[in-house]
């Protein structure tokens, strides 16, 4: 698909996505226009890689959905300020790779959620700026290993395990989405609808999680930011027949911004 683009635009483009978003090859496409080009390919001609890889921070909230009640066990109200946690770039897989679950693991959860990627750095942006600072909208499964978490009592090891961050299926890029806290979010498990709920159920948006973010640290071209996930994860329904088993095919889907497919592999 590169080749096409420079063929058509006679345009010297990047290898990489995180070059041709960032830097000023995707500016030069759609001053070129983006309508004037044409593509004779079919998605299921390319195997989907994760749209951002080379991400200096994952950043990744908790207790930040209305209809989760999960911010109960953090305290009687929901959190005025973002709970994060930090997830490694190695987590990262597109949609349609395995996600594979060591057969230590006895509580694999899934986590559908809006993600964003910044485009720009930013440091102590206003809260009326910050979608300003968004390059692109797509979609993550903050996969978890619960039993880990509730041993560690703290997030990182049983959200960091290497393909435990599908993610995908593209980045779509922000003037393309005017509102991104009002869409719709769903996740299956073959099939079966677990989690069923919108964007604008979010407690903290989007504005006001780059804004307080960005008070604590510079946010970087490249940086993921996952905002949550509702209800409907194995962990809320409270029931271990909910948990992921081995062969298990998990799809994310967000309304306009697609939907990515994984199946659950557990191995030594």
């Amino acid at each position: 698909m590169r080749d096409e683009l420079i063929n058509q635009t006679r345009l010297v483009l990047p290898f990489d996505i995180e070059e041709f978003i960032f830097e000023e090859s995707f500016q030069k496409i759609n001053e070129y226009g983006l309508n004037s080009l044409s593509f004779n390919h079919h998605i299921n001609e390319f195997h989907l890689l994760p749209p951002i890889k080379k991400s200096f921070k994952i950043i990744c909230l908790a207790f930040n959905y209305t209809d989760q009640g999960s911010w109960m066990r953090f305290g009687k109200n929901p959190p005025k300020e973002p709970v994060i946690y930090l997830k490694p770039r190695t987590a990262l897989i597109g949609s349609g790779d395995d996600i594979i679950c060591p057969n230590f693991v006895n509580e694999l959860d899934y986590e559908g959620e809006l993600a964003f990627a910044i485009g720009k750095n930013c440091r102590k942006v206003d809260e009326a700026d910050a979608l300003k600072y968004v390059a692109g909208y797509f979609l993550l499964n903050d996969i978890s290993a619960r039993d880990i978490q509730f041993v560690d009592k703290q997030y990182t090891r049983a959200k960091g395990f290497d393909t435990f961050g599908p993610c995908g299926p593209w980045l779509t890029t922000s003037d393309e989405i005017p509102n991104p806290c009002n869409l719709h979010l769903s996740t299956k498990v073959n099939g079966e609808t677990r989690q069923d709920s919108y964007t604008k159920n979010m407690v903290l948006d989007i504005n006001k999680i780059i804004h307080s973010l960005s008070k604590t640290m510079t946010l970087e071209p490249g940086d993921i930011i996952s905002t949550g996930t509702p209800s409907g994860t194995a962990l809320s329904m409270a029931s271990n027949l909910k948990y992921l088993k081995h062969n298990d095919i998990v799809e994310v889907e967000i309304e306009k911004l697609g939907k990515i497919t994984n199946r659950v592999i557990f191995a030594n």
